[in-house]
């Protein structure tokens, strides 16, 4: 992969009328497991201990996934499903359905907004078609290799923002339980940010701030680690919106990379320079 993620653009795969249609397809199984778990939103879900709150998780996970799995199964029969959302690296050869099926669970669980119901299909490593969709607003973002991003059959494009001064950049912790020096190391790059930029903004989870820079509504998002699910989908979306996707110091960006950066081009550089700070 590279500043904007590796993708597949031959007539045969990414950017075919089969993949469009399964884009399409895809996207209806989403929306239906958003649904599901619209029906849950709205009461904060209190846990006492870790194993609590890992339950609570759980049980929204596999009501939509119920849902999901079955479906998109049936769409790629041969395609293997990546089991934890957590993992990160690359996936062996073929294709994969790499999907978190509740991405913000901890928002939903204490009743805020912030969530989303995410597929990507990755073949060979490359990210082919990407779906996130936000059950309360009725949002649905979708990107195909070669295709292009779209809200709701809308185009997106990144923002013309040129000076970093300008810009909204955002930022999100990586997962729970991260090692001293990367939570150092984000606490820092938040202070160089807090210099370089407009406004900083920190929440989770990430996937909503890469639809807002494939919207052109924040100029630059980084992350330090993270996940496939967290990654791809907006990687995928950001990169067919015209935006560029690298690590923190500016290099080609794959899922084992130990940072991520996603930006407008005009802002690109000045955050590399903010983050290497």
């Amino acid at each position: 992969m590279s500043d904007s993620v590796q993708t597949t653009h031959t007539a045969a795969s990414a950017g075919s009328s089969s993949d469009g249609d399964l884009l399409a397809q895809t996207a209806d199984a989403v929306r239906a497991a958003g649904s599901v778990l619209r029906e849950r939103f709205g009461e904060v879900v209190s846990y006492r201990t870790r194993e609590e709150l890992m339950s609570a998780l759980a049980v929204n996970d596999d009501a939509a996934m119920d849902l999901l799995r079955p479906v998109l199964t049936r769409l790629r029969p041969d395609a293997g499903w990546v089991e934890d959302e957590l993992d990160g690296g690359a996936l062996p050869s073929g294709e994969w359905w790499v999907v978190d099926p509740a991405e913000g669970n901890v928002n939903h669980l204490h009743a805020l907004p912030e969530w989303a119901v995410t597929a990507t299909l990755v073949r060979d490593n490359r990210p082919v078609l990407t779906v996130v969709h936000l059950p309360l607003t009725g949002e649905t973002y979708t990107a195909l290799a070669g295709g292009g991003a779209h809200l709701d059959g809308r185009p997106l494009h990144v923002s013309r923002t040129a000076d970093l001064g300008l810009g909204l950049v955002a930022t999100s912790q990586a997962r729970p339980d991260e090692s001293e020096e990367v939570v150092r190391r984000i606490g820092s790059s938040i202070t160089a940010m807090l210099f370089g930029a407009l406004v900083v903004r920190t929440s989770v989870p990430a996937t909503l701030h890469l639809v807002n820079v494939a919207a052109g509504r924040i100029d630059a998002f980084w992350q330090f680690a993270g996940a496939r699910a967290d990654l791809l989908p907006g990687a995928l979306l950001v990169t067919e919106a015209g935006g560029r996707i690298s690590d923190a110091q500016g290099r080609p960006w794959t899922p084992q990379s130990e940072s991520f950066l996603a930006a407008a081009p005009g802002v690109h550089a000045e955050a590399v320079a903010t983050l290497s700070r």
